[in-house]
């Protein structure tokens, strides 16, 4: 798997789970009935994510916009709406590199 492919996978699977956590009271009630583990867990995919996309040469604002929806996401409301921000950043970004990655030349071995 190519680096381009690997960084379109893992935002497409953070855009999801930030898509699950900007339902409203869907996302809410995850969110307070773990603990606010869910909130950790996303901060801690969205760093691996970024180290994955910088290792990919890939956009890294949307890792940077889930982990700040990450941490904002302890304020009710204002959180709900960064992990909204954070979904379409990181899906769109997510397509454009599986964009990127059907364009590059394949190399025969």
């Amino acid at each position: 798997m190519n680096e381009r492919k690997l960084s379109s996978f893992s935002k497409g699977v953070t855009g999801s789970y930030e898509a699950i956590l900007a339902i409203p009271f869907v996302g809410g009630s995850i969110v307070l009935m773990s603990g606010w583990q869910a909130l950790s867990l996303a901060f801690t995919l969205h760093i691996i994510v970024l180290f994955i996309s910088l290792y990919a040469r890939t956009s890294a604002l949307p890792s940077i916009m889930g982990i700040i929806a990450s941490i904002a996401g302890y304020i009710p409301v204002i959180g709900w709406f960064f992990h909204a921000v954070a979904m379409v950043v990181l899906l769109t970004s997510a397509y454009s590199d599986h964009k990127q990655a059907k364009a590059e030349p394949k190399l025969e071995e």
